[in-house]
């Protein structure tokens, strides 16, 4: 019965998680809009040149593509290990509490099987689709069955194999693929769910307490179910706690956003352990039919992660005598699908070699917003994000995190501005910047923003040069015509054809390496 509530309880949050995340990054996207529109009282200026501060003097040190390849490369092998030692420590246990053998064959074919949560790992690195994230692990679990068919003896079927590897990963599949894959779902049901099951938790408290009261045959359920109905009363027990729950879950909400803001929870490893955890519930409740609630042994192997990020925070990088270089993201607004294009194949690789900056806008809600970012939309603070005035530019820009997560990647910082406060925030994030990414695919004349931005950029005194991204559409004439006084060499222009070359992008934010005889 127990094993029975709590698979149902977490179903049920799975699918609130889901259809909050939607509801949140809808009304988020909305709600951005809303106060970028917004009027603001403008500033008396008085005073304000006098006030600003000088860019900061910056010891930057510029990483080669190479060097950003070869992060790449370290962060998926680090993953890659700490999975298969989990997965490793849960075959174990699995065959201890089973009393099954441990021997080599049985711990390397249930130690491959059980290693799938590293597809989400990297699915979320890679931005991968949910049809490609599928594809794998269809691809995965057909391996996996032949390896288990290949290690059982002749008392096992293969029909057998086939139903309990479905059984042991058709669930957590469902639920990794629509809670962590995606857009919206991704960036937001992941950090809902925990309140949910806090909320569900108390939905089943509730029924249990109407079960004990029809037990005892109380009159005030029979008074209820006949005052309002049967249903009705039974809708009343499950969701009144809700009101109670609401605040323990409000307050998890906002130690989740509040150790994220302080780095000691990363958006990678809170995925990676939310996965894990997913992965080892199945598994925990099938053996609370012998252990009862020591069941919850079957959740030790997710020990080996705090060890794990502790050894990856050591070793993700080596260490560095100067500051990772700033790359500031400009584009063209109502271009939605090529900013989020470049966000994934672009910007999420540069993650692992320096900082990123831009100014906010609803084209990437879904690829910046954060725990911090949800639960101060919850709290009806979002507002206060905003610039409303160029002194309110210092303040944010303190906020700003340019150290590392544990994984090694960089955050991505936001600066929410007013159509009256975007100018000015614009010329403190190229004051901080080294390196500029700018797509002006489909850029036309008309766009007065770009044309200001691209001014900026040309009389920039730090950047050590501007990436502009064109297409077959691009005015480029126009575009050129903005920084005709820029210092000679600055501006990269890429010609992108009709789709994006990530490849090309990369090689031109990153330094070329200094040649052999020059080191």
């Amino acid at each position: 019965m127990a094993s029975g509530k709590i698979f149902t309880l977490l179903i049920i949050a799975t699918l609130l998680a889901l259809v909050g995340a939607w509801i949140v990054a809808r009304s988020y996207r909305r709600s951005m809009q809303r106060l970028m529109k917004a009027p603001v009282a403008a500033s008396s200026g008085a005073g304000t040149e006098a006030a600003k501060p000088p860019p900061p003097a910056r010891s930057t040190v510029f990483s080669t593509l190479d060097d950003n390849n070869e992060a790449y490369r370290r962060l998926l092998y680090s993953f890659i290990g700490l999975t298969l030692v989990i997965a490793l420590t849960r075959t174990i246990m699995t065959q201890i509490i089973a009393d099954g053998p441990i021997t080599l064959k049985t711990v390397a074919t249930l130690g491959a099987a059980y290693a799938w949560p590293v597809l989400p790992v990297f699915a979320v690195i890679g931005r991968w689709s949910r049809p490609r994230f599928v594809g794998a692990m269809l691809g995965w679990l057909l391996l996996a069955i032949a390896l288990l068919s290949w290690r059982t003896n002749e008392n096992i079927s293969f029909a057998q194999v086939v139903g309990w590897m479905l059984f042991d990963t058709g669930l957590p599949l469902i639920v990794v693929t629509a809670l962590c894959l995606g857009g919206a779902t991704r960036a937001v049901g992941p950090w809902l769910a925990p309140l949910f099951i806090v909320l569900s938790g108390a939905s089943q408290l509730g029924l249990d307490g109407l079960a004990a009261l029809i037990e005892v045959e109380s009159p005030f359920v029979a008074w209820l179910a006949s005052w309002m109905g049967a249903t009705t009363a039974f809708t009343l027990f499950a969701v009144l706690p809700w009101l109670v729950a609401w605040w323990p879950a409000r307050a998890l909400g906002r130690w989740l956003a509040g150790a994220y803001r302080e780095r000691r929870i990363s958006e990678l490893f809170y995925l990676f352990t939310a996965v894990w955890t997913i992965a080892l519930v199945g598994p925990a409740l099938g053996a609370m039919g012998d252990l009862g609630w020591g069941a919850v042994v079957c959740f030790a192997p997710l020990l080996w992660i705090p060890l794990g990020a502790l050894l990856m925070q050591r070793f993700a990088a080596p260490a560095s005598a100067g500051n990772p270089p700033t790359l500031l993201i400009l584009r063209v607004f109502q271009q939605d699908a090529n900013a989020q294009a470049i966000f994934d194949r672009v910007i999420e690789r540069w993650r692992l070699s320096g900082n990123t900056v831009l100014i906010a806008g609803t084209d990437l809600a879904d690829r910046t917003i954060d725990a911090d970012d949800v639960f101060t939309f919850l709290d009806g603070r979002l507002a206060e994000r905003f610039i409303a005035q160029e002194s309110d530019i210092e303040s944010r820009l303190q906020q700003f995190e340019y150290q590392p997560d544990v994984e090694g990647r960089y955050r991505v910082n936001e600066c929410y501005c007013h159509d009256n406060t975007w100018q000015q925030a614009l010329d403190r994030l190229v004051g901080i910047s080294d390196v500029v990414l700018m797509d002006l695919r489909n850029f036309k004349a008309k766009n007065a923003g770009c044309i200001h931005e691209l001014g900026v950029l040309s009389k920039a005194q730090n950047l050590a040069r501007v990436v502009i991204l064109t297409n077959s559409q691009t005015e480029l004439a126009a575009a050129q015509a903005a920084v005709v006084n820029a210092p000679a060499g600055r501006f990269i222009w890429i010609d992108q054809g009709d789709s994006l070359k990530p490849g090309d992008v990369l090689g031109a934010l990153f330094p070329a390496p200094m040649p052999e005889t020059a080191r």
